[in-house]
């Protein structure tokens, strides 16, 4: 049988630079874990990943995914390695071709796994970025079989038709000769190109699908997968090399049922699966604010010339008080005076600053009341202590009038002379300075600032 119109076989697939050969079958390899890898590279840059990544989870996959194919290849095919007249040592020989895709994609997967936790990214996210690069990867590892000449269909007699030299074509079982049903047949099934070109299409259907449905979390994947195995179940049918047979069924005519059935599966469970994948990206450079230990402090000098110290934010700070007791402390640092106190059950009235009137923090002003009696003249203010700068001499201050704002409540006891010296008296500490104001609860707070 022989066509007018064939595709040709190549002369030799093993080209030698001196010592070194060049086969084709390793050429076919490495050209398409190129492709893969470039492919994967833009995908996973478009989902907003780092780049390189590809690349290095790939040095971990390719080699996992070469021993893989290859111990799958070994493993199905054992008659041939470690059977009667077989050569274990063959097994070794992956430029001689074999290397199944089942076990290719199971162990790559394992090296991809460990790739991606050295990397601390999500193994269904960088599956999703390469799933058409393998596809393409395959459509070009393909052609490895065609310079090999192996792996070819059934007898074809039309214009596509694959020639296979004689020296290639299908041996009886156990023996050196051609079988001799085909012994005389030229032309086959060129299967190396029906499965590249069915590679180009699963492909291309990945990308659109992922572009129209945005598959993530391992869908675009598994789209991959079921894609692929429907048409190597047509194109197994084909084939006429030596493989195990189950009712009826080549081996990997099995393979691609089950493979195929659980990535329906996938796709359907993880139909609703949404949100963010983790890609690696790096994250958004937030405006951090500094630690506040290291902000520059603000100081503010009091009246008596000293200096406080505002660090606000320190990590041992202790928690911040009520407006009472910050009250108190701001008032413990003014300038220490006497000055009358009040009475039991009265407003306390915030300190003169500069002659002006006094400043109310509360929001809510005491209802006028009745003038209070006149309080006498002070006596003179008790010297300042030692270690204090000395203030500048004032005025005489006059007496103090009844403020509306500072008179107490309607039924608040009334101050007197008496009264404003039990109360002075009980005030004084041991080294002349005045203790902090004691406010009755209830009452409004006049900020001494």
């Amino acid at each position: 049988m022989h066509p007018v119109a064939y595709i040709p076989s190549p002369s030799q697939g093993v080209w030698h630079l001196g010592p070194v050969p060049l086969r084709a079958y390793a050429i076919m390899i490495i050209l398409g874990i190129v492709a893969a890898v470039w492919l994967g590279e833009r995908r996973w840059a478009a989902k907003g990943g780092t780049p390189g990544v590809i690349i290095d989870v790939a040095v971990w996959a390719v080699p996992f995914g070469l021993v893989g194919g290859r111990l799958y290849h070994v493993v199905t095919d054992y008659q041939r390695y470690f059977g009667e007249g077989g050569d274990p040592i063959r097994a070794l020989e992956v430029w001689k071709g074999g290397l199944g895709i089942w076990g290719a994609v199971a162990l790559g997967a394992v090296g991809a796994i460990i790739g991606c936790r050295r990397r601390g990214i999500s193994v269904l996210a960088l599956g999703d970025a390469v799933a058409p690069g393998i596809a393409l990867a395959q459509a070009i590892g393909r052609w490895g079989n065609y310079w090999n000449q192996e792996l070819y269909g059934r007898p074809l007699d039309t214009f596509w038709a694959l020639k296979i030299d004689e020296n290639h074509r299908p041996m009886l079982d156990g023996g050196p000769g051609l079988d001799p049903k085909y012994a005389d047949v030229a032309t086959y099934h060129p299967t190396f190109l029906y499965e590249s070109l069915w590679c180009i299409g699963v492909a291309i259907l990945v990308i659109w699908a992922d572009r129209r449905y945005k598959l993530t979390h391992g869908r675009a994947f598994a789209l991959y997968v079921a894609a692929y195995t429907v048409g190597r179940g047509w194109i197994e049918a084909l084939r006429i090399d030596d493989a195990h047979h189950v009712l009826g069924l080549r081996l990997n005519d099995w393979t691609s049922i089950v493979v195929f059935a659980g990535a329906v599966a996938y796709l359907y469970l993880a139909r609703g699966r949404t949100g963010p994948e983790n890609v690696g990206a790096p994250a958004a450079a937030a405006p951090s604010a500094a630690p506040a230990a290291a902000e520059p402090e603000a100081t503010a000098e009091e009246p008596d010339g000293t200096t406080a110290v505002a660090a606000a934010g320190h990590a041992d700070e202790e928690p911040a008080e009520e407006p009472a007791a910050q009250d108190e402390v701001a008032e413990a640092a003014a300038p220490e005076t006497e000055e009358p106190a009040p009475a039991a059950g009265e407003p306390e009235a915030a300190p003169e600053a500069d002659g002006g009137e006094p400043e109310a923090t509360s929001s809510e002003e005491p209802e006028p009341a009745p003038e209070a009696p006149e309080a006498p003249e002070e006596g003179p203010a008790p010297e300042a202590k030692a270690d204090e700068p000395a203030e500048p001499e004032a005025d005489p201050e006059p007496e103090p009038e009844s403020d509306p704002e500072a008179e107490p409540e309607a039924g608040a006891r009334t101050e007197t002379p008496a009264a404003e010296a039990e109360d002075e008296a009980g005030e004084n500490e041991a080294d002349g300075a005045t203790a902090h104001d004691r406010v009755e609860k209830g009452e409004p707070v006049k900020d001494g600032k």
